[in-house]
């Protein structure tokens, strides 16, 4: 039975959770499969360097209809009903797994079905993304929040983790399998979202929808922390994202196969699920500016040794701290704006971040695509990590006042130790960055 100030004793929030982990691990296992069967079948008839360029394609398709339709989806999450705005891209993603596995059972599967049904899910994920973003604070008491935060987060660790090592070792086995099994997962989540009952929300009022979108990100241009630790996310991710070239690795350089792609996959979220784990039961209580950059240096630093590796177990290791310096960012970023964004507002403004993720990753594996084909796929991954370690310095002169953020406190409760005298609070997860320079919060709410 769950504890008594645990999430899980609310009935809509254990549905929520299973939900959560549910279609992670078949969304994941899915942007596995994908990627190595993209390459499989370009390998059949082209170079390393070609396949790698298509491998750059699959990043595009799926980041196109996020960057078209992730702002509006955030107005729509605002808007709508969240649970079914859930439900119908659960459903389409359901719907896009059961037609990648009758093109297996028909034999006519081919590049250009492929990248349709990437296209798909793209738009299932750009609406899915800003409605699950901003369940947890309706399902749940303020002071669990931040409990709920922490299991959120490890719901996303643990299916990033099992979907790509499921994925590798059932494509393995029959290319059918992965997405038959991904589909199950897909209804199951489906199913789960269907027994939560109907949740209140805050007023997104009458703004005319441009100006709704705009004012969402107008909240992230004017909450100066907020926006330089998103934006130095996505030049980091962006230049030194490696993900798309694991396929070309785990065959090419590794000579892997698909099991060992899945592990690869699977290796930064290990990294990522270890470090939210810890920050859980410690969070970082000063001086987390620097820390934080510190690790995005590390990232960088990380990508390069991945690039240079041709041992399967260094290769790992490099990944699994990759994603571990990757989740300090996360928890800086996810916190800040679940804790102190008004729930009318919520959808817009993980729209917005989710914006800034979608483009680190998705498009970041575009930018691999194309370095892998014109420099291969080695100087591909190493540059770009070194490109992030350079972009990290850049940021660290260029927002002085992140660097020197200090450590983490809630709006309310530091206000309140001010007048008391009282110490400022430690949270589990963290709320608002306090130490900033007073230049730097200026506009923020």
């Amino acid at each position: 039975m769950p504890a008594a100030n645990s999430p899980f004793q609310y009935r809509d929030y254990r549905a929520f959770w299973a939900a959560r982990l549910a279609s992670t691990i078949a969304s994941t296992m899915l942007v596995v499969v994908i990627g190595i069967h993209v390459y499989d079948i370009a390998r059949e008839t082209m170079s390393i360097a070609e396949a790698s360029f298509w491998l750059g394609m699959v990043g595009l398709a799926q980041f196109l209809p996020l960057f078209l339709l992730t702002l509006v989806a955030g107005y729509v999450a605002d808007r709508v009903d969240r649970r079914w705005i859930v439900r119908a891209s659960l459903t389409l993603e359901f719907v896009c797994s059961i037609l990648l596995a009758a093109m297996v059972w028909t034999d006519s599967m081919s590049l250009m079905p492929l990248f349709a049904v990437a296209i798909a899910l793209g738009v299932g994920r750009a609406f899915a993304g800003p409605a699950l973003s901003s369940f947890a604070p309706n399902l749940v008491p303020k002071e669990l929040l931040p409990s709920a935060i922490a299991l959120n987060s490890i719901a996303w660790q643990a299916g990033a983790v099992a979907g790509p090592l499921l994925g590798g070792g059932a494509y393995a086995l029959s290319r059918a399998l992965p997405y038959e099994s991904s589909a199950a997962l897909f209804a199951i989540a489906v199913g789960a979202m269907l027994v939560i009952r109907p949740i209140p929300r805050g007023n997104a009022g009458q703004s005319h929808p441009l100006r709704a979108v705009i004012e969402g990100i107008a909240y992230v241009r004017d909450n100066k922390i907020v926006l330089g630790a998103i934006t130095l996310d996505l030049f980091a991710v962006l230049l030194g994202g490696a993900t798309a070239m694991l396929p070309v690795y785990a065959r090419d350089i590794l000579h892997v196969g698909s099991e060992g792609l899945g592990a690869l996959r699977a290796a930064p979220a290990v990294g990522a699920a270890l470090t939210a784990a810890v920050l859980a039961r410690r969070p970082l209580k000063r001086h987390v500016g620097a820390k934080m950059f510190l690790c995005v240096g590390l990232f960088g630093i990380a990508t390069m040794v991945f690039g240079e590796s041709r041992i399967m177990w260094l290769s790992l290791a490099s990944l699994v701290v990759l994603g571990a310096a990757d989740m300090v960012s996360v928890y800086v970023r996810s916190s800040l704006i679940q804790l102190h964004t008004p729930d009318a507002m919520r959808g817009r403004v993980s729209a917005v971040s989710g914006l800034f993720i979608s483009a680190s990753n998705e498009l970041g594996e575009f930018r691999a695509g194309l370095a892998g084909a014109a420099f291969g796929p080695v100087l591909a991954v190493v540059g770009g990590g070194a490109l992030s370690v350079l972009v990290t310095g850049l940021f660290a002169w260029a927002f002085p006042s992140l660097r020197k953020a200090d450590r983490f406190v809630a709006p309310d409760e530091d206000i309140l130790a001010e007048a008391s005298g009282k110490d400022r609070p430690d949270f589990p997860i963290p709320a608002m960055v306090a130490g900033l320079d007073p230049k730097a919060e200026k506009g923020q709410p």
